[in-house]
């Protein structure tokens, strides 16, 4: 996938610039480059019924809001290819299908007209999950970098996945990685659904799992952090201080048919920084 675009879906609102600045640098970043998409919903009227002939028309509004968003990203990413796109269609399906040629497709965490006091809208809810690439979730970008990513980890195939990303990311950041698992119960109590005891060696099992990534990335400080508490706290409270937490779509034990496990939606709602949400899709599967 290296020669594909890191894809950022517009619509005017706070958190779309902050994702369209975070999808800048990280093209630049990584050398990728950064296509610019702006979904225009098909039932929405050329002209407003209100509108007297010297307003502009929805098309001239969609086209203003590219160039602004493409000059913007010349200024944050002026060594990147850059391009626009204006696409007819509903939000999610549009970037959906944008995912399944993007690195990744980024979008903020409330578009226009979302409700005050929801924390992620309708848009990174239903792509999460769904999408063929990661997608990242921009609420706010961080003030000052801490140079760490965080990344959940369960030892399931979408959680090796995600911590692929989180290592890419790293290594493209120069960035230390804090590998977090947080135990859903204490190690002692017996299995909830009654099949037997958890593990009791947790640690030594997690840094097994792990050494294969450490080999394979030498050059990056890997910190294993083991918490008993769930893991949705966890990372919500690690996210205070890192640029960016990394989460597989599904973890073990997640229903198959439910795309988004409780956990990732969970980060998603609770998260203070960027979340990447790493999907084990058909086109990376062997």
């Amino acid at each position: 996938m290296m020669n594909t675009a890191i894809v950022v879906g517009i619509d005017g609102s706070r958190t779309a610039w902050s994702a369209l600045a975070w999808a800048a640098d990280d093209a630049e970043r990584r050398g990728v480059p950064l296509r610019i998409v702006h979904v225009r919903e098909p039932w929405l009227a050329e002209h407003p019924l209100s509108a007297s002939s010297d307003k502009e028309t929805l098309t001239e509004r969609c086209d203003r809001l590219l160039a602004s968003a493409a000059e913007r990203a010349h200024e944050l990413a002026p060594a990147t290819r850059i391009s626009m796109a204006l696409v007819t269609g509903a939000v999610i399906e549009r970037l959906k299908t944008e995912s399944e040629t993007a690195d990744t497709v980024v979008v903020g965490s409330r578009g226009l007209g979302g409700f005050a006091g929801l924390v992620l809208g309708s848009v990174g809810l239903g792509l999460a999950g769904y999408a063929e690439s990661p997608v990242v979730v921009v609420r706010r970008l961080p003030r000052d970098g801490s140079g760490e990513i965080v990344a959940g980890y369960d030892g399931s195939p979408c959680a090796d996945m995600a911590l692929e990303y989180a290592l890419a990311q790293a290594a493209a950041r120069r960035a230390r990685l804090r590998v977090l698992y947080g135990r859903r119960y204490p190690v002692t109590a017996p299995h909830p659904a009654g099949y037997g005891p958890l593990q009791v060696d947790e640690a030594a099992e997690i840094g097994q799992r792990l050494m294969p990534w450490r080999e394979k990335y030498p050059d990056i400080e890997l910190i294993e952090s083991i918490v008993r508490e769930h893991p949705v706290p966890a990372l919500a409270a690690a996210s205070r201080a890192a640029d960016l937490v990394v989460v597989g779509s599904r973890g073990l034990g997640g229903f198959t048919s439910a795309m988004l496990g409780s956990v990732s939606h969970g980060v998603l709602q609770r998260a203070h920084c960027p979340v990447a949400v790493v999907e084990f899709t058909r086109r990376r599967c062997p």
